[in-house]
């Protein structure tokens, strides 16, 4: 089926078989979110057991929409993105699946050189090599090659040929990330000087300790929408608190520690904090 003239259909074949799809717009490119997803103020929900990627019926958040549930797929907002749609798109890591995207001649070149081979889909001027197994995405990983995997999306291009293996310890390698500088030590409340310069507004102590506990209690109170609420939250302590330097680690920590009580997960809430630092410019 032609991937191209039949969006719709090809995307409910590809949901069957356990592949989570999306519809993608001209440029190739995920659709937008909606008013009230726009700068991730729901604070979205990016995993593969729900509907969609927040209580948002709509197309949100780019790859962490893509969906297995027929229901979803054909509903309302969805078939006005479908009728829009000039490709499908999918979530490789969500399938189990990782894309090697090979974007010229060059790269083809060190594929068949260096990588097992596997299924191979042509590509406008290039292949996608696909592979069984998830990784992290990365892009340019050398000249010409993207690693499209957990938290990516790759147009789905038809069926290609030859017999998928396992993902090689060459592309993990590739997208193997540098370790992280050694953290700081936790900043203290009274001797942090604002960004800019000058004094520190919150000189007490018990300032500062309200404001996280009236944090704390307001995501421990939340009884729906926790994601959209951690998110508000946390980017309420940061416009207060987080230019002058008073934050401390033990204060993010009892921020952290909430939001898991209500069944965030630790990478939620640190999406959710670095969008909130984002957001302010931090």
């Amino acid at each position: 089926m032609n991937a191209t003239l039949y969006p719709l259909h090809t995307a409910l074949s590809l949901a069957a078989s356990g592949v989570p799809v999306l519809p993608l717009r001209r440029g190739k490119v995920p659709f937008g979110n909606c008013t009230a997803c726009a700068g991730n103020a729901c604070g979205g929900r990016p995993n593969m057991k729900t509907p969609g990627p927040c209580d948002c019926p709509g197309v949100c958040h780019a790859w962490a929409a893509a969906t297995t549930w027929p229901g979803v797929i054909v509903s309302p907002p969805w078939q006005a993105a479908w009728r829009r749609a000039v490709c499908v798109g999918y979530h490789p890591g969500g399938a189990g699946l990782t894309v090697v995207d090979l974007d010229d001649a060059d790269a083809i070149t060190w594929a068949r050189a260096t990588l097992p081979a596997t299924r191979t889909v042509p590509t406008t001027r290039g292949e996608h090599w696909i592979y069984r197994g998830a990784t992290t995405s990365r892009n340019n990983v050398r000249p010409g090659v993207d690693i499209k995997s957990t938290m990516s999306y790759a147009r789905y291009l038809g069926a290609g040929t030859g017999s998928m293996t396992d993902l090689p310890d060459t592309v993990r390698a590739l997208v193997a990330k540098v370790p992280a500088p050694a953290r700081q030590a936790p900043r203290t409340v009274t001797a942090a000087a604002p960004l800019g310069g000058g004094d520190c507004p919150h000189r007490s102590p018990v300032f500062l300790e309200r404001g996280i506990a009236m944090a704390v209690q307001q995501i421990t109170a939340a009884r729906s929408a926790v994601h959209a609420t951690v998110y508000r939250t946390f980017l309420a302590v940061l416009a207060r608190h987080g230019r002058c330097g008073c934050l401390s680690e033990a204060h993010v920590t009892r921020l952290f520690t909430a939001a898991q009580s209500k069944g965030e997960t630790a990478r939620h809430c640190t999406d959710a904090w670095t969008n909130a630092r984002t957001t302010l410019g931090l």
